[in-house]
């Protein structure tokens, strides 16, 4: 594989831990990948994001565009239940955890492999 696919694999599997982490970022990236970048300087860049705290709203952010691969395959029970883990995430009484794992649930059962293989979805299992 050439450098430029390791470089679009990388950011497959990081963009939305990357969003989840910073929209500045995500935008950054996104633009230095116009370019022709070396798998070095995305990777540094991708590593200073992750560095970043994620706040309430990158969360909110990252959930909403990986929701957009369900909302409409989901059944009315799952939009419901997007919108109340949304809304208890907002109002801190679960963690992003819950939410994460809300999404990987749905992309196992919609076969989403585009999410499954998103590395934000991977830490679910790890920690909060």
């Amino acid at each position: 594989m050439k450098e430029r696919g390791y470089i679009e694999k990388l950011w497959r599997e990081e963009k939305y831990h990357v969003l989840l982490h910073s929209q500045q970022y995500y935008n950054e990236i996104r633009e230095l990948l116009k370019s022709s970048p070396s798998l070095q300087e995305v990777q540094l860049k991708i590593e200073e994001a992750l560095r970043m705290n994620p706040t309430k709203g990158t969360i909110i952010n990252a959930y909403d565009h990986m929701w957009g691969y369900f909302k409409n395959d989901a059944t009315e029970e799952e939009k419901e239940k997007s919108k109340t883990l949304k809304n208890e995430f907002q109002n801190e009484t679960i963690t992003k955890i819950e939410l994460l794992t809300f999404l990987k649930d749905l992309a196992q059962k919609y076969n989403v492999t585009y999410l499954l293989e998103s590395h934000v979805l991977k830490i679910v299992n790890i920690k909060d």
